[in-house]
Parts: structure tokens; sequence; C-alpha cells
């Protein structure tokens, strides 16, 4: 919940974050048999496993069939309790799309208008919020400042806080920007919209998403995580530390609200990916603008993004010991769950990973790759300063017969080809395609990170 799953994609971050699995991702296969090939998914995640890179529990499942459901690591490291699909796992911000859809729900019911002032609900608002809409705050676009963000956020986010005073913490805070005139992932917004599901729903939010969303589709094994209640099967909570691995920082779960603080199991979220796409909650209008998208990518709790004509739609979470993933890909009903409690970047590559080879694809290991022999005069072609936004760009060179790659304000890492055009990091988990024009001239290249795929042209 912390972190932003959009701002975890800039290269900014992700090419100098230190893994320990690497993953190479390549084209789709027109064999889908491969996409059934559930031994190598399960390859992939054990090697991830093995490292102590990962600990869960993950699902892979198409057209209601399912492939993979397998656990990976401990749920408890004292009393050496394995994972499995049954262990209950804080979500993060995978939360937000329930507490989205709870929004769209109380919409479709004539109780909430999304294009409303949000002082409709939250009477006492400030004047700076006049012109936010609940619409605004789904998507990401309302300027109200990231509480999560702030610098007392680590000091109070021990502390129980209702609803009301998270809400103070941030309420008098000027607006980053005009509503609707920019994106900036805000936690404070899914904080916003808690207390209007509660007010418009006449419930806590707590109650309402349990009636109304995990009821409904028999998601017995999902609610609002509480730090006091005894929960069966819940997992614990683990980070990695200078030593090896440490239990997670506590965050007491009263902070995180519709943001971030639902728990869930991997058998329970394939539920809910069947029940919110099968029809069983919304309608199709609805459910057409859950998953729209506004703003950079971004739609109504939920991320949408397109490969090679191919629509995934996904979101991701972290929270203190707990990094999540879960993706659908409407074109052939397929849903890749991958539930984490080692914080780290694991849960999202593997999900890439499980996505590709769902839909056909390939992925390599980092063991299994190769490095080949290469010029120094094709090395030179290479070099050159590539952009990856206005402020951050990659500086390729060559030094000392060998190709680096130096991001802006960082230190330059070695690049290791295995194949023509094809590079990896090995201090880095990254790898660099190069792309050439008509000509075969070098014209950009192609940072792969983290599942990610950010292209860069050459200046």
């Amino acid at each position: 919940m912390p972190h932003s799953p959009v701002a975890r994609r800039t290269a900014a971050r992700l090419l100098f974050a230190v893994g320990t699995l690497a993953l190479a991702f390549g084209p789709l296969a027109a064999n889908q048999a491969k996409a059934q090939d559930v031994e190598r998914m399960d390859q992939v995640v054990r090697a991830s496993s093995d490292a102590d890179a990962f600990s869960g529990a993950v699902l892979v499942a198409r057209d209601g069939r399912i492939l993979l459901d397998q656990g990976y690591g401990l749920a408890n490291r004292e009393w050496n309790i394995p994972n499995d699909g049954d262990v209950k796992f804080r979500l993060g911000s995978l939360s937000k799309q329930f507490t989205a859809v709870a929004v769209m729900l109380l919409s479709q019911q004539g109780k909430l208008d999304l294009d409303a002032p949000i002082k409709t609900w939250l009477p006492d608002a400030p004047v700076a919020w006049d012109k936010i809409t609940p619409r605004h705050l789904l998507s990401h676009t309302a300027g109200v400042p990231n509480f999560t963000a702030l610098p007392d956020y680590q000091d109070l986010k021990t502390r129980p806080a209702t609803l009301e005073q998270l809400i103070a913490r941030f309420r008098d805070r000027p607006l980053d920007f005009a509503p609707g005139s920019r994106f900036a992932y805000s936690n404070s917004g899914y904080v916003l919209l808690s207390a209007i599901v509660e007010g418009a729903g006449g419930q806590t939010y707590a109650d309402f998403v349990s009636a109304n969303l995990f009821q409904p589709l028999g998601m017995n094994d999902s609610g609002y995580d509480r730090h006091e209640v005894v929960l069966p099967r819940r997992a614990s909570g683990y980070a990695p530390g200078a030593d090896g691995v440490v239990n997670a920082d506590y965050v007491d779960m009263s902070i995180p609200t519709g943001a971030g603080a639902l728990y869930s199991t991997t058998h329970d979220l394939l539920k809910w990916e069947q029940g919110l796409f099968g029809g069983r909650l919304l309608n199709a209008q609805s459910v057409t603008a859950l998953t729209t998208p506004v703003r950079d990518g971004y739609a109504m709790g939920l991320i949408v993004s397109e490969t090679d004509g191919r629509r995934l739609v996904w979101h991701n979470g972290a929270i203190e010991g707990f990094n999540t993933y879960m993706a659908y890909d409407p074109g052939d009903r397929t849903t890749v769950i991958v539930l984490g409690n080692l914080n780290g970047e694991a849960p999202d590559k593997l999900g890439a990973a499980l996505v590709a080879l769902a839909r056909g694809g390939t992925v390599t290991l980092a063991s299994e790759r190769r490095a080949v022999a290469v010029s120094l005069e094709a090395l030179k072609a290479y070099e050159g300063v590539y952009a990856l936004s206005p402020a951050f760009a990659l500086t390729v060179s060559v030094v000392d017969g060998k190709l680096t790659a130096q991001a802006t304000g960082q230190k330059a890492f070695e690049l290791t080809a295995e194949a023509e055009d094809a590079f990896y990091l090995t201090a880095v988990d990254a790898q660099i395609t190069f792309t050439r024009d008509a000509t075969g001239a070098v014209d950009g290249l192609v940072l792969h990170q983290g599942g990610r795929d950010m292209p860069a042209r050459r200046q």
C-alpha cells in the first residue's frame, strides 16, 4: 500500500534495484500448447523460491481451469509451516480494486454519483476539494497529497486511527494539482473513497465489502485484516535484512483502509476474478468504466496495459511483509495470482513471467543465459544517450572493451551480450534490447525489468 505500482515502473527506481532472480521474456509462440507448460511455470517460480527471493502462493487459471496452484516457501518461518492456496495474505494495493468495485456498485444502485462533488458524502471537506469527484479519486487524478509519502508517515503508521483522523493528516494540505489535470498515485484518495463507501452504503467499509463483494462470491477466506483478531491460516510477513530474512515492520491495520487493508487467498481471488469479469457483481457498463484507462494506463483501482494487441488488466500491491500481483487477460480469460509474504520485487517479476508463459511465450532464467562474444566495433555502435523520460536517461559507453550502461545520477553497470542487440546485467536484475531503424542503425533501446518493457530513443 505505501508504494505506487505505477511509480515502480519508472526506470529510475527499476534499473538499480538489485535482485536475486533475473528473467528474460521471449516473443509469443505460435504453438499455444506452450501455454499449458505448467512444469515450466513451476520451475520459474521455484527458482525464485530456492533463492529465497520469493515465499508465497501462486495460481494460474484459464477459462475456469486451474493450470498451476502451488505454495512456495513458508507461511510461518518460526513454526516451519508451508504456504498453500488456502493461506491468507495481506493484499496491499490489490485492495484498491475492491474499493473501486464497491463504489461502482453503489453507483449502480443509485446511491452514489461518480461525478458529484465528494462533499456530498464528506460535508466538512475543505474548499480546495470542491471540484473533486469520486471518479477523480478512483483514477488518482484528484491531486490529493499521498499521506503515505509524507515525512511523518513512518512515525504514525503504528498508531490506530479512525477514518476522520486519517483524513485530518492530509485534509489541510494544498492539492498537488487541479483535479483531473494530472495523474499521481495517492493512497489518500482511497482513504477518502473508504469514507464515501461508508457514507453512501450505510455500513462500515469492512462490513460493506464483506456483505456485498465477498459473501456473494463465496469468498469465505477474505476480509479486512486486523492485528488483534486470531485469524486461522494467516501468513506472517517478512522482509529482507542485512543478515537474512527478518520479521516485517508493524503497521496498524486501521491505517491502510480501502487503499490496502484487505486479506485473501489465491483460491478466493480466483473466485473474485471470475465473479467480477463474469458479471456477477457489476453490469457490463460498470465493468467497462472500471477497466477503461483514464490517465497513464490507470483505470479505476486497476491498471490496463496492451502488448502485441493483447490486453491485460492488473494491479500489484506492497505492504509491510507482503508483495502481491494479480492480472486478468480478458482475451482468453486467464488469471495470474502471485501472493508473497516476503517483501521484494519477486511477485511482480513472477507475475509477468507467468503471464508470458500462459500466453505461449518463453522465459529465460538467469542461470540459463549464455554470454556471446561481440567485437569492439559492434559494441561501439551502441554508444549513445537514450532518454527514458525528459529527466532520466541511460548513457551507453564502451569502457576498457566492455559495454556499460549508466543511468542519470547512478553508477555504471556492465552489459553482457547474449544475442545480437540483446544484453543482460549480472549485477542488476535487468536486460536491454537495442532497436534499429530501416537502415540498420541503432536508434533506441528497450529496458526490461520487473516484468516491464521501457523504450528509450537514442538522442
